[in-house]
């Protein structure tokens, strides 16, 4: 190197150690602007959660023909009690079929199955996913054979008025509907922040954009959709995530998604870290994959004036909960000790994203149990962490959740 080179060298680093406070700063304000969007948009939408319902769906005067479908894999612990609990229905029994989509259950399970008015699916698949359930299912319909279909988990239980409210609703124009989710066991402490986390996804992802005329955001199971609709739909679906894809679908075609609060589907929750690490890296992986996906579609969105799917690619652009609080508790300690006057915004940021899961958690979850269940929280989080780095190709394959059955 000449002399030039060297001296001009030097003084880039000179330069770099001089202003080595400013470059920071900079850093820190545009990280700072991200975390702070999440929130504030978090925020934003656990308060108009708090507004009461403006819209209660009449009885409706005629009875809809429904379809549930019920894929299980290897989910010979709950399906039994999923299915009693639709067989229970106050709803006419002509008006509702329920079929079983098994995939490499028991033949001792199948046996108790055929003893059931309903009907059972086999499928045969090399890489099982429910997408390809789902699929299979469907291909032995023909149009308007049903006016309706209701997509349920193997391990669901649902209450008598089940499908009588979600045909009130149908009946009053909802093409899509997401039912309200909650958990049927709060066993583990795992359990506990499992709920926990999926009811605050139920008062700001849900609740609170049905409040402010945005779309529900789909769950996985509890969804109900037209029939001619999903048909037409489903065999457009690649990947897994059926609910997130369905989202994408739903959106473009600027169908609105009802949330249905006060219809329960009753929901097992995760029991051991482990579980929580698979189900969550599934999930990361499937939103990276539909942000990856659905990310060029934001201009068009915008110009097009489709502002429930802008609503729904920025969502994918946030991180999980569990990491946006642990993220935060991370930097606005590094900054106290480094810098306390830099660490006072994100303390107060730290703040307002607590008050925003304690406005979004229900009342029955705020109790002592839930208080030690949070000893767990720094656990989950480094397994949130570990979950970034292996998200490649989760995507692609069904990763199995196992269900003990409550």
């Amino acid at each position: 190197m000449n002399e030039n080179g060297a001296y001009f060298s030097w003084l880039n680093v000179s330069w770099w150690i001089e202003n080595q406070d400013l470059i920071l700063t900079i850093i820190d304000n545009i990280i700072y602007l991200f975390f702070i969007f999440s929130i504030t948009y978090l925020f934003i939408f656990a308060l108009f959660s708090l507004r009461k319902r403006t819209i209660n769906y009449s009885p409706a005067t005629k009875k809809q023909r429904f379809l549930v479908l019920i894929p299980a894999y290897r989910e010979d612990n709950v399906i039994l009690q999923s299915v009693c609990s639709l067989l229970e229905q106050n709803y006419p029994k002509e008006k509702y079929d329920i079929i079983v989509i098994s995939d490499q259950m028991q033949e001792d399970t199948l046996e108790k199955l055929d003893m059931l008015s309903i009907r059972v699916v086999h499928v045969l698949e090399k890489d099982s996913t429910k997408t390809k359930a789902l699929q299979c299912a469907m291909a032995q319909f023909d149009k308007n054979t049903y006016d309706v279909v209701i997509l349920l988990d193997a391990d669901n239980i649902v209450n008598p008025d089940y499908i009588n409210k979600i045909n009130d609703a149908y009946y009053s124009g909802g093409m899509a509907i997401q039912t309200h989710r909650l958990a049927k066991n709060l066993n583990t402490h795992t359990a506990i922040l499992d709920a926990i986390s999926e009811e605050i996804n139920n008062s700001i992802f849900r609740k609170g954009h049905v409040r402010l005329g945005f779309s529900s955001a789909l769950i996985g199971s509890g969804m109900a959709f037209e029939f001619n609709w999903f048909k037409d739909n489903i065999l457009k679906l690649g990947h897994v995530g059926v609910d997130k894809q369905l989202e994408v679908l739903l959106l473009k075609q600027r169908i609105f998604i009802e949330y249905l609060e006060d219809v329960y589907t009753f929901d097992e929750k995760v029991e051991t870290s482990s579980k929580f690490y698979n189900q969550r890296r599934r999930w990361l992986a499937t939103q990276t994959k539909n942000l990856r996906i659905s990310c060029g579609d934001l201009p068009y969105a915008i110009f097009s004036g489709n502002w429930d799917y802008c609503d729904k690619i920025i969502q994918w652009m946030m991180p999980p909960r569990v990491m946006l609080l642990g993220l935060l508790v991370i930097i606005a300690l590094a900054w106290t000790f480094f810098n306390w006057s830099t660490s006072i915004k994100w303390w107060v940021a730290l703040l307002i994203l607590l008050l925003t899961f304690c406005i979004s958690i229900p009342k029955y979850l705020l109790n002592s149990k839930s208080q030690k269940a949070l000893i767990m929280l720094p656990f989950l989080f480094i397994l949130m962490v570990f979950n970034h780095f292996r998200i490649r190709g989760a995507s692609k394959k069904f990763i199995h959740t196992e269900h003990n059955g409550h």
